[in-house]
């Protein structure tokens, strides 16, 4: 087995700003596995609120020794092996296990979504994300969103009725709302979520900061929209906490290192009859098909990654009504450009 990886800085084609925190770039983290002839693609997004870097991705990676990462590959133990090296760090053990997927499935000429049981007609549809910004830039973002039949909108501002309302005069689309931790007040959070309804939101992210479990449950109980937790759920440990405090989570790689404990904890949240959104952070086609090898375990999707990056390595992949085609190619189907 050969690692290699290379750092690069994924560019934004607008500036992109949620409740708190704004960017125009992210970096990541590209990484190769050879073995047998067969080459397996992973990538780290590591955005800056997560607290991984190049700096940090490149100094984990040294500490990786291959020989713990045979074929047949035990993902159970080898993302055990990786969090014995460090703690956290989930973005760069996420691009292993992914380029480790890949790999596993050119190996076996198998798809990656066969491999974890994916029915890739179940695919539901992605939504794509418009940050916080003016109402011109807003109207921008949705005419560029035409392909997309669901809108996630970002909350946790002064003004979120008046970005809802902007948006609503662009399209009728179900739309999809994350407040990223920006809501204070539980009332007027519960005023809020009935008029969002009536406004055809059809689930809400994170409404209060992740450790006030108190409130997030109160709003959960009543809400006439699902609440979904995301800073909350980071990895399958959490899961369990989450319930009774949630409707659903947000599953995303590179919060639980990797498409393994991924697929564990939409196993877990189905057995705790919790709702499930996969999602993604600033990610290019590599990350983006391994989550959509999963989606169609799940209820939702928000895996907008190639359609709001302006310099993706490889393809976009294939998009028809509203939906990521999966191939039957081996491993991931990822295609360089």
């Amino acid at each position: 087995m050969k690692l290699t990886y290379r750092p690069y800085q994924l560019e934004l084609k607008h500036r992109f700003t949620i409740s708190g925190f704004s960017r125009t770039s992210t970096p990541l983290m590209f990484i190769e596995l050879e073995h047998e002839g067969q080459t397996g693609y992973g990538e780290a997004s590591m955005v800056p609120y997560m607290g991984e870097s190049h700096a940090s991705a490149e100094a984990f990676l040294k500490q990786v020794n291959v020989a713990q990462l045979e074929f047949p590959f035990d993902y159970a133990a080898i993302t055990q092996y990786l969090d014995n090296i460090a703690p956290g760090n989930p973005a760069i053990k996420a691009a292993i296990d992914i380029a480790l997927h890949d790999l596993d499935g050119k190996l076996q000429n198998k798809p990656c979504w066969q491999l974890i049981g994916a029915n890739p007609l179940l695919m539901p549809v992605t939504s794509i994300t418009i940050g916080i910004d003016t109402p011109e830039v807003l109207r921008q973002k949705v005419q560029e969103a035409d392909a997309c039949k669901v809108i996630k909108v970002k909350l946790g501002s002064a003004n979120d009725q008046e970005l809802i309302n902007t948006v609503r005069s662009m399209t009728n689309k179900p739309l999809y709302a994350d407040a990223n931790q920006g809501w204070t007040d539980r009332q007027q959070a519960l005023d809020l979520t009935h008029w969002l309804h009536g406004q055809g939101v059809e689930l809400i992210e994170q409404p209060f900061k992740r450790d006030d479990r108190d409130s997030n449950a109160w709003l959960s109980a009543r809400s006439p929209i699902p609440i979904l937790g995301d800073e909350a759920v980071q990895r399958l440990g959490d899961v369990d906490k989450a319930a009774g405090i949630y409707n659903g989570i947000n599953v995303k790689l590179m919060k639980s290192a990797g498409m393994h404990e991924a697929l564990l904890m939409i196993q877990k949240a189905r057995a705790l009859d919790m709702k499930i959104l996969i999602g993604c952070m600033s990610e290019t086609s590599c990350a983006t098909l391994a989550a959509a090898a999963l989606a169609p375990l799940c209820d939702w999707a928000d895996l907008d990654g190639p359609f709001l990056t302006a310099n993706n390595p490889f393809q976009d992949p294939e998009f028809k009504d509203g939906k990521w085609i999966l191939s039957d190619a081996a491993g991931l189907g990822l295609i360089t450009r």
